[in-house]
């Protein structure tokens, strides 16, 4: 056995590990969790049905979605600080099983939220400066828009070209990954975009 094959039987149980250990942070259902115990029962039959925050939003509790939105961003956030004691490829492991975790929960069918926030969850202790210059792009989209899938759509697109341009590889093609994972989630969203009946921000 080679050195390098020798290094990669050691490290395999790390990456596994990280993988499974963020998709089990990510598959919380927090909107759900937290929007039963407001009060509102079950969040997927409210709005679109789905249930990460911009749905929450939809209950008109601002608070309630606020909550979700950190929820959801520290489930991405969390298990990379804890795999990240394995050494970084278990952390970016544990990034991308967060996110899929969040998005296909084992607990909910597989049907779970469109990413958003877990998105800026993983990248805030990946890389935080992309993680700010990705915030004003989603801040400047959505005030000018006032569509929420569409900030989130050019913030997750552009986000691995900053990544890339800033020489941080293989942070971009895991983005990457994401990102289409991201666009695969909000194919309803895009549809609508195009068709011109999706709706804003603040509307039920």
């Amino acid at each position: 056995m080679t050195a390098d094959a020798s290094n990669w039987t050691l490290l395999l149980p790390t990456l596994i590990g990280g993988l499974v250990l963020g998709y089990l942070f990510g598959s919380i259902p927090s909107g759900l969790i937290l929007s039963r115990l407001a009060g509102f029962g079950d969040i997927r039959k409210i709005g679109s049905g789905n249930i990460g925050a911009t749905n929450v939003l939809r209950t008109g509790n601002k608070k309630l979605a606020a909550a979700t939105l950190l929820a959801d961003a520290l489930k991405g956030t969390i298990p990379i600080l804890i795999a990240w004691q394995w050494g970084f490829g278990p952390a970016l492991a544990a990034a991308f099983g967060a996110f899929l975790g969040h998005c296909f929960p084992v607990w909910l069918g597989f049907r779970g939220g469109k990413g958003v926030a877990t998105f800026f969850g993983i990248l805030l202790p990946l890389s935080w400066p992309t993680l700010i210059a990705a915030a004003a792009i989603w801040i400047g989209t959505a005030w000018f828009t006032r569509y929420s899938s569409l900030a989130a759509l050019l913030t997750s697109a552009l986000t691995p070209v900053i990544l890339f341009l800033s020489g941080q590889t293989l942070l971009a093609e895991l983005f990457l990954a994401v990102t289409f994972i991201l666009w695969f989630r909000h194919r309803e969203n895009l549809r609508r975009l195009l068709n011109g009946t999706e709706s804003k921000i603040g509307q039920k």
